[in-house]
């Protein structure tokens, strides 16, 4: 009996100790990050009055990569990856210099039109802040790691408007297929708190409840299946052209403040070419396909193609809300395609592919509910996990710790970055899967030796 009680004495001293430091990062970081959107807010309703405000695009990211350059070169990447990276390898440490000059610098960034988005500045905000009150208080690297998680939930609860979603994300997307249940609690907490404090403080954010109203069928829910596999296709290609963007941006040898000179002509000419739909956040066309309006078929992987080049030649900013203008494209796309309703599928759309290119299907599932209502949710849910799985072991975020295997017939070494993973396919014997990559590999060895006679008969 005393030893029972000894127990729950300390794990109720631990939920209060947690839910006093949770409740003060989520009012840090909910204040910061309110300051942080409504600078932003006013800086971006500014540049929109002209209308050729893009031209400004060589200028905006070339002082975007100076300023990362040589007054925080450690900042360089996109905002969630880097805080993702300081949690795995430095237990949160994160120096206090980053932050000012990466709000600065998407400011910028966004202002000029730059294709990036502003939830990486708000997880910044909450893991600098945190990461600053655990050296204050003289934390050890455990509970420092706790503390800055639960800053980055705060700081994604608060830019999203989803309290629960947005605690879950700053949890889920540090590791693939793994949650740390340990930070759950005051995750919420500075999650919820920070939300209200935003509220409080006048911030508005974008609901938009879908009248969904179907019986459920076999066919429909096949077609929602369906969905979650091209949706898992669409955040394969956003990966890759990340990457294609990346490998663009390492050929040429030049500084990176003359690369992003470079790609702000690019995007200038881009522009032109398309529209200004595809600059900055984008959300005009999000809204529109979620009230049924038809977009370009195309929309999907321009602006994809905006984010690569801006994120890659020197803008800053985040990835996300250019993920959900991609989701909800793309959704669009596959009920044009299939003649059902655009509003659905572009809102299963927007989640669907934020589970597949950040691995968080939890989150996306339950973003689904908080912007959308819970008539979608069981079929956003579906269609985000076969997105999560169809995407494979790529990520947007390099720095995600894999934790498991989508597939046993794939091996790869798990507790590595996401950055260093190469999959190594091993079928079984029996399988369906190990049946069609035999026929496969036959098929290949088979056309690789008739090239190979075909071009001894030639020689001879």
């Amino acid at each position: 009996m005393k030893k029972s009680l000894t127990e729950e004495s300390i794990l109720f001293i631990s939920i209060l100790k947690w839910f006093v430091l949770a409740s003060t990062a989520g009012v840090v970081v909910g204040i910061s990050t309110t300051i942080f959107l409504k600078v932003l807010h006013w800086c971006t309703e500014i540049t929109a009055r002209y209308p050729y405000y893009f031209l400004l695009l060589p200028l905006a990211l070339f002082l975007s990569a100076a300023m990362i350059k040589y007054l925080a070169p450690d900042a360089e990447g996109h905002w969630t990856e880097k805080v993702i990276e300081a949690v795995h390898r430095y237990s949160g440490r994160i120096k206090a210099m980053v932050v000012p000059v990466k709000l600065v610098a998407t400011v910028v960034t966004l202002s000029a039109g730059g294709s990036v988005g502003k939830e990486g500045p708000c997880a910044q905000i909450g893991a600098g802040l945190t990461s600053i009150l655990s050296d204050l208080l003289r934390f050890d690297d455990q509970d420092r790691k706790k503390l800055v998680i639960c800053g980055i939930s705060a700081g994604f609860a608060t830019v999203f408007g989803t309290p629960i979603a947005g605690a879950i994300f700053g949890i889920e997307v540090l590791f693939v297929g793994s949650i740390l249940y340990d930070v759950i609690m005051p995750s919420f907490v500075a999650g919820i708190i920070g939300y209200q404090v935003a509220t409080a403080f006048g911030v508005t954010y974008f609901h938009h409840p879908i009248d969904f109203v179907t019986v459920f069928s076999e066919s429909f829910f096949v077609t929602v299946a369906l969905a979650g596999v091209f949706f898992g296709f669409c955040s394969f290609l956003l990966i890759e052209l990340m990457k294609s963007g990346e490998e663009l941006s390492e050929r040429m040898k030049l500084p990176q403040p003359l690369k992003a000179l470079a790609g702000g002509v690019i995007l200038i000419l881009l522009t032109l070419l398309f529209s200004e739909r595809y600059l900055g956040l984008g959300l005009d066309t999000i809204q529109a396909t979620l009230q049924g309006e038809r977009i370009p078929w195309y929309a999907f992987l321009v602006k994809a193609v905006f984010t690569s080049i801006t994120l890659n030649m020197g803008g800053s900013g985040g990835i996300l809300t250019p993920i959900f203008f991609i989701g909800a494209a793309a959704g669009s796309l596959f009920a044009v395609i299939f003649g059902l309703n655009i509003a659905t599928f572009s809102a299963i759309g927007l989640v669907s592919l934020l589970a597949g290119a950040a691995n968080t299907p939890i989150a996306a599932s339950i973003m689904a509910v908080e912007l959308f209502g819970p008539t979608i949710a069981p079929y956003a849910a579906v269609a985000c996990v076969i997105s999560f799985l169809m995407t494979g072991h790529r990520s947007v975020y390099p720095s995600q710790v894999l934790a498991f295997k989508k597939s046993s017939s794939i091996h790869v070494e798990l507790g590595e970055e996401v950055e260093r993973i190469e999959p190594r396919y091993k079928p079984r014997r029996k399988s369906l899967t190990g049946v069609i990559l035999s026929l496969a590999r036959v098929l290949k060895e088979w056309i690789t030796e008739r090239k190979r006679g075909g071009g001894s008969g030639a020689g001879k």
